[in-house]
């Protein structure tokens, strides 16, 4: 199962992350989208999961929570927060195996006690030097392979 990862796109959807979302079998936007119109975009390609981020404050954006809990593959319990400064549980206790956040704008990947860490980064307007980035788990049985791509931007 290959589960696409954008976050921070802030109104932009580049033509370079629609391309490498296709052939998700879900996606999941880590907030700060910026318009509906992204996550229609986004829903055409794949089954979509978004969570508000900070800057989601628009009419469109009142139905997004601010954490989403997904599973896949049965066992793979994913949790979905914009900053991860609002991580409100303990990932361990609670079974999570994966954290995806945005916010930060730095793409990064980390295990800590087992659980993966994963913030693909901004998909959107460039930010400072930070890369233009999204991301993806690939989750094949009990085993989670993250990775982030820098696009070319």
């Amino acid at each position: 199962m290959r589960i696409g990862l954008i976050s921070d796109t802030h109104g932009l959807l580049r033509p370079e992350a629609v391309a490498f979302l296709k052939g998700s079998d879900h996606i999941i936007h880590g907030g700060d989208i910026g318009s509906a119109e992204i996550l229609d975009a986004l829903a055409r390609i794949s089954p979509l999961t978004a969570v508000r981020g900070n800057n989601d404050n628009a009419d469109w954006a009142g139905a997004l929570q601010e954490i989403e809990w997904l599973t896949f593959e049965r066992s793979t319990t994913i949790y979905v927060v914009h900053d991860l400064a609002q991580l409100d549980v303990d990932p361990l206790a609670a079974g999570v195996r994966v954290i995806v956040s945005g916010h930060s704008h730095k793409p990064a990947v980390r295990e800590k006690n087992g659980v993966v860490y994963i913030n693909p980064g901004s998909a959107g307007p460039r930010r400072f030097r930070l890369p233009i980035a999204v991301g993806e788990l690939l989750i094949e049985g009990e085993k989670i392979t993250p990775r982030i791509v820098e696009l070319g931007a």
